[in-house]
């Protein structure tokens, strides 16, 4: 649901939904770039649609796609950039396609690619934010790539990074926001590091951080927007800190939160867009909340949120 220019949805249209459409079966996981999409079938098959100006689609080509066109085989887990793609393959390959201006792709160049390139190999899981990438090494190591402004790889500096970086050890997963960065320990403790203008980071201040900062423990996963995050808690409790514009922390109001502030219980992940928020509970129900300007929330209404409001 949502915008559909240049074919976002993969419904074979360029019709905005207000509603969810149907667009494929037997899908494991999904990812959405800024105006493209992907999508990783239970079989391994990597799919993406949408807009493929940078080759972010990675098919070889720059032509967008309405409709869903295969990428890759044997792929396990996918992240979307602003504008470009990476890719964790079942035998631990990165592989990444797309725009690569400020090294995003950490190829060791700042060149563009139109078709996968294979770039670490022992990877367990990816996140891409607009300019720039992480990923979490099955031994625990999270690598950087790309800009760095505001310090959003974590490792003390602001310095660009064509090639991958280590920043931490002992990490179970990352999360990429717009210029802002968090990761979850294996110890369930919440790092986060970058720019912090709206209280993105959680941790009471307003202070960009270029390495990271503690905000939490018993933390199960967490999930960066473009200046907002969310994050559960092992008991099922959902967090959210940051901006807080047309309700996309879901609390009924419109103030941005410097520190974590609860919106619900009894929820299993949450998923955090650039001005809206979505999150499923344990019960398997769907809720979202924030801006719905283009039908995002998929309520079947163009109307914003500023408390969770029931899709699916």
């Amino acid at each position: 649901m949502g915008i559909n220019e240049e074919g976002r949805l993969g419904d074979g249209t360029t019709t905005d939904r207000t509603s969810p459409v149907l667009i494929s079966s037997g899908v494991g996981s999904v990812s959405a770039g800024d105006y493209h999409s992907l999508f990783v079938k239970s079989n391994g098959e990597l799919w993406g649609m949408g807009y493929n100006g940078e080759g972010e689609l990675g098919d070889g080509t720059y032509t967008d796609r309405v409709s869903p066109v295969l990428i890759a085989t044997g792929v396990a887990s996918v992240a979307a950039g602003g504008f470009h793609s990476l890719f964790v393959k079942s035998n631990g390959e990165l592989w990444v396609t797309g725009w690569n201006s400020n090294g995003q792709l950490g190829d060791g160049t700042t060149t563009d690619r139109n078709s996968p390139a294979l770039v670490a190999t022992g990877v367990a899981s990816v996140a891409a934010g607009q300019y720039h990438s992480l990923f979490v090494k099955s031994n625990g190591e999270l690598w950087g790539m790309g800009n760095n402004g505001e310090g959003r790889l974590g490792d003390g500096t602001q310095t660009d990074r064509i090639s991958p970086v280590l920043i931490t050890t002992g990490v179970a997963s990352a999360a990429a926001g717009s210029v802002h960065s968090l990761f979850v320990k294996s110890n369930g403790e919440l790092w986060g590091m970058g720019r912090n203008i709206y209280g993105q980071l959680g941790d009471g201040t307003t202070t960009l951080r270029t390495s990271a900062v503690l905000i939490a423990t018993d933390v199960a996963n967490v999930e960066a927007g473009e200046s907002h995050t969310l994050f559960v808690k092992l008991n099922g409790e959902l967090w959210g800190m940051g901006n807080n514009g047309e309700g996309r922390l879901g609390d009924g109001t419109q103030t941005d939160r410097i520190s974590p502030v609860l919106i619900t219980t009894g929820v299993a992940s949450a998923a955090a867009g650039n001005r809206h928020s979505l999150f499923k509970k344990l019960n398997g129900e769907l809720w979202a909340m924030g801006y719905n300007g283009e039908g995002q929330l998929g309520d079947g209404t163009t109307t914003d949120r500023l408390s969770p409001v029931l899709i699916a």
